[in-house]
């Protein structure tokens, strides 16, 4: 960094029973090869249960400049809120308790933000899992099939500029002129964020160098609440800015609701029977063919599992899309 000065950096940890991962993460960030008397950490913990604050609390004994804050809403947005207004560094960086991040992460992003004409800089995300589930999981979210043209979880080694970051940073400054985030959103916030940022004319850079791992969810169960969620509070983020809208998104809740529709048809008109059929057959010839691909590269024990798995990014990401698009049409009538 020019001259060697070093910003002051706050590290901000929207947490709640994070009490398998907690440990790692934030070990990662006191691993950082950044002066430690230039940081802070500051984790936001929703009222955990599963002994998250009691471990937070016993590493506050050993760990200078770190703050356990309490988030009474429990959820990320008003956890960035709460954190955000009490750092005092000049570069905030957000870390998740499902997150790893490289040694030279927070180097890193202050050399690219000091460097290059941006608002905010993040970098690809590894997604792993520690079951076999869990790493099928994660194969899925890697891949196109899966979650589609994410740039960060399927284009790793480009340097580009994007519409959203994981664990992004950002100057303080930055922040202030953007506002809060938006905690009518329990989640898709940081889309709605950077939308934000990037309407305000700012740019979001993914630099390959900035390197991360995220643990995915460990069963089916969990993966459907999450897409589900992702797809509901879409609708609210399209709802706020009707011009972050893409084709992507649509494609989803487009293949579901042709299924619900060619369905309730097919009982009155048989024609329709068979196109519903033909759907199906053509979907899962597609599925399984992507799954048999990915477990040629990545082990067999997969093949099997990855059906279901890209079948729950799809259809609970599109069922929560349509649900939240019929209670928004529901509010306005």
């Amino acid at each position: 960094m020019a001259g060697e000065k070093y910003p002051f950096v706050s590290v901000v940890m929207p947490v709640r029973n994070e009490r398998d991962y907690i440990q790692q993460s934030l070990e990662a960030v006191l691993a950082q090869d950044y002066p430690r008397e230039c940081m802070e950490i500051l984790i936001v913990d929703g009222m955990s249960e599963d002994g998250t604050r009691e471990y937070v609390c016993e590493q506050q004994k050993h760990v200078p400049n770190l703050y356990l804050l309490d988030n009474p809403g429990k959820i990320v947005p008003v956890g960035l809120n709460i954190a955000i207004a009490k750092a005092k560094g000049e570069i905030v960086v957000r870390v998740d308790g499902h997150c790893i991040i490289a040694p030279d992460y927070i180097r890193r992003c202050v050399d690219y933000l000091e460097r290059e004409p941006i608002v905010g800089v993040g970098g690809p995300m590894e997604t792993v899992g520690e079951t076999p589930t869990a790493r099928t999981i994660a194969l899925a979210m890697s891949s196109l099939f899966g979650v589609g043209n994410s740039a960060f979880r399927v284009h790793v080694n480009s340097h580009r500029y994007v519409d959203t970051i994981p664990f992004p940073a950002y100057r303080m400054s930055t922040l202030r002129e953007a506002g809060p985030f938006d905690e009518d959103l329990i989640r898709n916030q940081d889309d709605e964020y950077n939308y934000r940022l990037r309407s305000m004319g700012g740019k979001l850079l993914l630099a390959p160098d900035v390197r991360s791992k995220y643990y995915s969810r460990g069963s089916l169960k969990a993966l459907w609440r999450q897409y589900f969620q992702y797809g509901f509070f879409k609708v609210r983020v399209l709802q706020k800015h009707p011009a972050q809208f893409s084709l992507r998104q649509l494609i989803p809740p487009a293949f579901v609701g042709t299924l619900l529709v060619a369905l309730v048809l097919s009982v009155f008109i048989v024609p329709m029977r068979y196109f519903l059929l033909g759907l199906l057959v053509v979907y899962t010839a597609v599925n399984f063919g992507v799954s048999l691909l990915i477990a040629i590269r990545h082990g067999w024990e997969h093949f099997w599992r990855l059906p279901p798995t890209f079948a729950i990014l799809h259809i609970a990401y599109g069922l929560g899309f349509l649900t939240g698009l019929l209670k928004a049409i529901a509010r306005k009538n």
